[in-house]
């Protein structure tokens, strides 16, 4: 198979000869670019180890082994030494001294061996890198590039990204949903497994929210776009993972600077070897055995590799540092609306306060709320439709935003609404039902509204916002990984936060809190020494979402405000992946630690063999090779699946 080499001169070439030769070509027939150093090396030491066959004279051997390492040393000591004069005193020197001290020492079979090391290393991080990365590119590949565009009964084929909103879309079978939108005829079954990690098939219907990325399986739909392709959740999802995977992670960054306090620590050894034997091939055996590729490589491979197994489950990791954070926290904060509970109250009960028929008079409120917009009389709607018969739509209907509606129901007039509201429309019709609706509301908790009519009848509705399914095992998971409190904070009325914090068994809790609020608490118990997951699904969780060490944000919830403010998005709307997402977090860190500390305790140990000298200058970087596959390969583990406990209800 051919091999394409492709490069462009660089500005000035006179001054970078070895730039020019080597590192500016790239080989371009690998899913990932390196650098031909690596297998030139590997040439020239077969070729030395290969000179006895052909040549009866041994010292051709040795200067084949020169030859090699004068052609491919050249390029990776002048790259060094070039940055040392920018001031960039990297963790390369070690290398570019063992590679300088193997000439003039006369070893270039050693200096060979570093500068495989040294541009094999390279190598396999880039291979590491583009495998823990393959998330972005699965992604990118299967981004939607067509459409089929409806106007005035005509199908015509347009780019993706020409879609506009407001745009009607056909969706044929086996095609991708090309931008976030909402079905307007037809049915089907959708795969949204790449979305969501979920693999059971989603049935779609007039009416049913889509999202781009998503797979229509059998029948054929049309939709209607809500968003360009660029600005889809799809396009939102290939950005955050692409600036995750680009941004360090604290224990990056401490390992960075470990890497470079390793090498006056090296020298230090060195001088050590020296004055304890005045043998400069011990000397060479030190810099040959002591590399910090451990520090360099084992943090971004784990880190990467996290993020990369928290994209394939639908848990978008915006940065290395939240992964970092998720193997670290160990208190939970929730919001409770649409967090705790489905975010979409429901009846719960209505209460008469007269002989009147309870669904005579929910039918009536429902007849005067049609014409309302307020989320609570699409609820009361909702209930009499599956519970009453229609009585039709109210005439001379009148609303007052936030307080109520009225009208004339049957020819009957009906008020629906607030207690103070409806209280003081009856006032000037029915007198003692203002009194009733008094006494009602005295003992009255929760969300509700009244009806009320000019006949006397005077009703309470009640509405309860029903728990999440995936609580039990949720809290269970937690409990399990050692979180050892779980706070619920909101600003809905306390008697409601009470109540819900006594079903899920959180015994700290408040409510009517304000944003500042959220954050002030959130806060304090940060400074108390707690590692914060906070997990919120609106607006006004935002502030307090970033004060945590980890912010969680619940898919469909809050708009872009939210997903901005928090440092992990599910987008699959469940929260019972939280701790999965902590799962994937505390293997990911546990492995970038356990690479750097095995390989730089076998390195550190190799230096004291070495200096000792019981180690070779080539059997020393050999073995230093070895030890820096072996951590690159054990931090790929990050991206491979994390094994869970069974679930168990709390």
């Amino acid at each position: 198979m051919a091999v394409a080499m492709t490069g462009e001169p660089r500005a000035d070439s006179s001054h970078h000869v070895p730039d020019i030769i080597f590192n500016c070509m790239r080989i371009s027939a690998l899913p990932f670019p390196i650098s031909p150093l690596p297998l030139v090396t590997l040439g020239f030491l077969v070729a030395g180890a290969a000179v006895p066959l052909a040549v009866s004279t041994d010292p051709w051997r040795g200067r084949v082994w020169l030859l090699g390492l004068l052609v491919t040393g050249l390029p990776v000591a002048w790259r060094t030494f070039r940055g040392m004069l920018r001031g960039e005193f990297a963790s390369d020197v070690v290398a570019m001294l063992a590679i300088v001290g193997a000439l003039l020492l006369g070893q270039p079979l050693a200096g060979l061996v570093v500068v495989l090391m040294q541009t094999g290393g390279e190598a396999l991080d880039a291979y590491a890198v583009a495998r823990a990365s393959n998330a972005v590119q699965a992604l990118e590949a299967d981004a939607p590039r067509h459409a089929h565009r409806v106007v005035d009964g005509r199908v015509s084929d347009i780019d993706a990204a020409a879609i506009e909103p407001g745009d009607a879309l056909l969706v044929r079978p086996g095609e991708l949903v090309p931008a976030d939108g909402v079905v307007t005829d037809g049915t089907s079954h959708v795969d949204t497994s790449r979305l969501t990690g979920e693999p059971v098939p989603v049935r779609v219907v007039a009416g049913t929210r889509l999202f781009s990325g998503s797979v229509n399986l059998d029948g054929a739909f049309t939709m209607h776009a809500e968003r360009r392709s660029q600005e889809s959740q799809y396009a939102r999802i290939v950005d955050l993972v692409r600036s995750a995977q680009a941004s360090k992670s604290p224990l990056q960054r401490t390992a960075d600077v470990w890497a470079v306090w390793f090498t006056p620590l090296t020298l230090l050894a060195c001088l050590m070897a020296w004055f304890v034997s005045h043998d400069w091939t011990r000397v060479l055996a030190v810099l040959v055995v002591a590399t910090p590729c451990p520090l360099i490589l084992a943090a971004p491979v784990a880190i990467i590799g996290g993020i990369n197994r928290a994209a394939r489950r639908a848990i978008i990791v915006r940065h290395g540092g939240a992964l970092e954070g998720l193997a670290k926290v160990d208190t939970a904060v929730f919001d409770k609306t649409g967090t705790l509970t489905v975010g979409k109250p429901q009846v719960s009960d209505v209460i008469v306060g007269t002989s009147a028929s309870p669904l005579d008079l929910l039918a009536r409120a429902a007849a005067v709320e049609q014409g309302s917009g307020h989320l609570l009389a699409r609820v009361i709607v909702a209930e009499a439709e599956q519970r009453c018969a229609p009585l039709g739509l109210a005439t001379q209907l009148q609303e007052t935003p936030g307080r109520g509606v009225t009208g004339v129901v049957n020819g009957e007039w009906v008020a629906v609404g607030s207690p103070d509201f409806v209280r003081e429309a009856l006032l000037g019709r029915s007198p003692v039902s203002a009194g009733v609706l008094a006494d009602m509301e005295r003992e009255a908790n929760g969300l509700r509204a009244y009806v009320g009519t000019e006949g006397g009848e005077v009703a309470r509705i009640e509405f309860a916002d029903r728990l999440r399914d995936e609580l039990a095992p949720m809290f269970g998971e937690l409990r399990q990984l050692g979180f050892t409190q779980a706070y619920l904070y909101s600003g809905d009325k306390h008697a409601n936060v009470s109540a819900i914090a006594a079903q899920v068994g959180i015994t700290e809790f408040a409510g009517d809190l304000t944003a500042q609020d959220k954050v002030t608490r959130v806060m304090a118990l940060e400074k108390a020494g707690r590692r914060v997951l906070m997990v919120g699904d609106g607006t006004n969780d935002a502030p307090s979402l970033s004060a945590a060490t980890v912010g969680v944000a619940l898919a469909g919830h809050g708009g872009g405000v939210v997903a901005e403010a928090a440092d992990v998005v599910l987008l699959i709307d469940d929260p019972s992946r939280i701790a999965e997402a902590v799962r994937i977090g505390r293997r990911a860190l546990y492995i970038a630690r356990q690479s750097i500390g095995v390989g730089l305790g076998l390195s550190l140990i190799g230096m004291g063999f070495a200096a000792a000298g019981m180690l070779t200058p080539v059997a020393g970087a050999l073995i230093q090779e070895a030890i820096d596959v072996a951590v690159i390969l054990n931090a790929l583990r990050a991206a491979g699946s994390v094994r869970t406990r069974q679930r168990q209800a709390p």
